[in-house]
This record gives structure tokens, sequence and C-alpha cells, in this order.
């Protein structure tokens, strides 16, 4: 559909698409319940990270956007007492994505990576300053893939915040052909997430040693994704 097309559109035509989209939302969000609930998780280095919290320590966790479906369903330990932030646009379609988060214990925090990363940034260190976990995807929204981008880098300097490194793998699962590849985990299959020890990121002299910085995390991340791809038999999925 062309720009001029949405303009001419009438304003109840809009109001039904979305009006349809949310109740679809709501159906969708409880096949999903059931769905989660055929997925076997378990988690390693999960004791440490929560009493991190509960002692008033702040978290960014980090995770490639591959597995983000993979981790949904675990979500909800954390939902409750720490609301995990995660980043949404501020769009009408950011719209129905922040309620679809909501319902899976995350906390949206509005912005836009993609269209301007230095305020979606400010409003990231606004909220650590205030509250104590976020969720950051290393690679989103729309990759490449496997890249680290800057942002984690210095959202963890200007916060002091560390980073957490969180990998998961999956027995069985679906691949989209998506630009992550992303897996969806089959029902009956068994998920396992990790969490790496912290990285604190201290600050970085220039550009060279902010760039050293960031692909060291980078390797680091990618290296151990691999070791837990192959805990199931999964090759070069990343």
């Amino acid at each position: 559909m062309s720009p001029s097309d949405k303009r001419s559109r009438p304003p109840w035509k809009t109001h039904l698409r979305y009006f349809l989209l949310w109740r679809l939302i709501f159906l969708a969000y409880g096949v999903a319940r059931l769905y989660f609930l055929t997925i076997r998780t378990e988690s390693v280095g999960e004791d440490w990270i929560l009493r991190h919290l509960e002692n008033g320590g702040k978290v960014i966790a980090a995770l490639w956007h591959q597995w983000i479906v993979s981790v949904v369903g675990y979500a909800k330990k954390f939902g409750g007492q720490f609301q995990p932030s995660v980043m949404i646009s501020k769009s009408r379609d950011g719209d129905l994505a922040a309620d679809v988060f909501s319902r899976m214990s995350f906390r949206p925090v509005r912005g836009s990576s993609s269209r301007d990363g230095k305020a979606a940034l400010t409003v990231l260190l606004e909220d650590l300053k205030v509250h104590p976990f976020a969720v950051h995807v290393l690679d989103g929204p729309r990759g490449p893939r496997g890249v680290v981008k800057a942002g984690l880098i210095v959202l963890a300097q200007k916060s002091g915040v560390p980073v957490v490194p969180v990998y998961a793998s999956v027995s069985r699962a679906w691949v989209l052909r998506s630009w992550d590849r992303c897996l969806v985990p089959k029902p009956f299959s068994r998920v396992v997430i990790r969490f790496d020890r912290p990285i604190l990121v201290g600050p970085s002299k220039g550009e060279r040693t902010f760039e050293e910085i960031r692909r060291g995390i980078e390797k680091h991340m990618l290296e151990n994704q691999r070791l837990e791809d192959a805990r199931f038999g999964w090759k070069e999925i990343l």
C-alpha cells in the first residue's frame, strides 16, 4: 500500500483494523500461554542473578535476536518482582507490540533504536536510574545477525550497569526464514537458558578502544552461543 493510499483511508477503517488486531492479540496470547506450557525450560546460573537483583544490584541482560521466542516463556520468573524493560518503538504498531510484551511480563520502554538511536539510548539510561533490569537485544531490531551494535557498549558505559550475556539452546525447533533465522521451539521441546558472568564495561579512550571492547563482547558471546547451539546438535545457525 502506498503512502497516498494510507492517507486516503477513512479513519473508521483504521480504527477497525486496530480493534481487530487487539482482539487477535488477546486470542493469540491465550494460545501462546498454552503453547509455552508444553515447553520444558531449565536454567543455569539463575541463582546468582536473582541474589544480585534482590540485593539491589542492576543488570543489562543481553541476548541475540534469534532467541527471543525461546526465552519469552521463561521471562515471567523475573516479571513480577523486577519487571524487565525492553525497547519498543513509538509507532502505532509498537502499541500493539507493547501490549504483547506487557502480557508476557516485560515492561515496554518506548523508543526506536533504528530511527533515533540517541533518543532511544537516553530513554534506557533514564529507565536504568530507577529500575534494576533491562533486556537488550544485541543485533536487533533489523540486524545484521550476530553483530553486537554499539548501543550496548554506550549504555553499559554511561549507566555503569554490568552486561550479563544470556544464551539459549533448544532440543527441537522451527528455523524461520527471517533475517535473524529465529528459532521457535516445537511443542514439548526442551529449552536451556544459561546466564554468563557479568561483564563490567569500562570507559574507552577513543574510537579504537571502543571498537576493541565491542568486538571483544561480540566474540565472547558468539563463541558461547555456538557452544550452547552444539548442546543439541545445532550447527552454523548464528
